[in-house]
């Protein structure tokens, strides 16, 4: 299976809750960031491409700091996510403060991707299993309209230092995605875990989705059409985010596509809050230690 594949890193988000540009921390021994792991088993994966959504005041550092360090290694290409983009039939957008969201984030790169393609978020460490899992059902003939989501255990995705998000799912008779409800809030509680003000149970094992995605290029038309529809919906809410499970849920409830939903064991780690990097470089420092990575991990 020598199908070309690409990896779509979403990398335009603020960081707001982290308090900076998180994309460009180093927490590697070798002053790796987190995104360049995802880089590294990507590419051990079979991925031939690598496509960067970022905000174009920081393109500059950006590709002296991570782009560069591994271009030898896999095709990369740049993409921008405006503030403000251009929407057909919409000739004056509303003026924004932050981006419109991650489904948009994907629909800025249809121009450079034809191959199918996984998306991610430039500050989550998934594992080295999950992206041969996503990458080999990429690189398979499957229907175009038949999409894919590494699902992980919910156990293996929470902080310790605060509440996350996350998109608790449910499957059908076949194992393919059915629902995605965004669970807000989801902490530890006497060694169990609750979500919301009232601290209801939520199971460890119940399977989450981390914007972890397969797609085809059949996604960017929908992604389109959906997208002017979400902002003629929106045109006076500033806060108003388009995310991928809208799309998917749209998708999935009006028949056009299915998802199928692949079940990863791999740990994750993340920096949601400042307070997390040390866990994470201790993760990754325990990595170089074991021989999991090369240390550094570009030659």
């Amino acid at each position: 299976m020598n199908k070309d594949i690409s990896l779509l890193v979403l990398a335009a988000g603020m960081g707001s809750r982290y308090g900076g540009l998180k994309q460009l921390d180093a927490l590697g021994p070798n002053g790796e960031t987190i995104l360049e792991y995802s880089i590294y088993d990507a590419v051990k994966a079979g991925f031939t491409k690598v496509v960067f959504v970022i905000r174009d005041h920081f393109e500059k550092e950006f590709r002296e700091k991570i782009g560069d360090r591994f271009s030898s290694d896999i095709q990369v290409e740049y993409v921008h996510q405006d503030l403000n983009p251009k929407v057909a039939g919409i000739p004056n957008m509303p003026e924004r403060e932050k981006p419109w969201g991650t489904s948009q984030a994907v629909l800025v790169a249809k121009d450079v991707i034809d191959e199918p393609f996984a998306v991610i978020n430039a500050d989550d460490y998934y594992g080295q299993e999950c992206f041969h899992i996503l990458g080999d059902f990429l690189k398979k003939d499957v229907n175009p309209h038949t999409y894919a989501m590494v699902g992980y255990t919910l156990s293996n995705t929470l902080s310790e230092k605060g509440h996350v998000n996350r998109g608790v799912c449910s499957t059908d008779r076949d194992g393919n995605l059915a629902t995605v409800e965004e669970i807000l809030k989801i902490h530890y509680k006497n060694d169990h875990i609750v979500y919301g003000e009232d601290g209801a149970s939520l199971a460890s094992d119940a399977v989450v989705s981390m914007n972890f995605w397969g797609f085809h290029h059949t996604i960017f038309d929908e992604l389109e059409a959906g997208f002017r529809k979400f902002v003629l919906a929106n045109l006076d809410n500033p806060k108003a985010e388009y995310y991928i499970p809208i799309i998917i849920d749209d998708l999935i409830k009006s028949g056009k596509v299915k998802v199928k939903v692949l079940h990863s064991n791999d740990q994750w780690y993340g920096v949601t809050y400042k307070e997390d990097a040390e866990m994470v470089k201790e993760a990754f420092q325990e990595f170089a230690n074991v021989g999991k990575y090369p240390s550094p991990l570009w030659k």
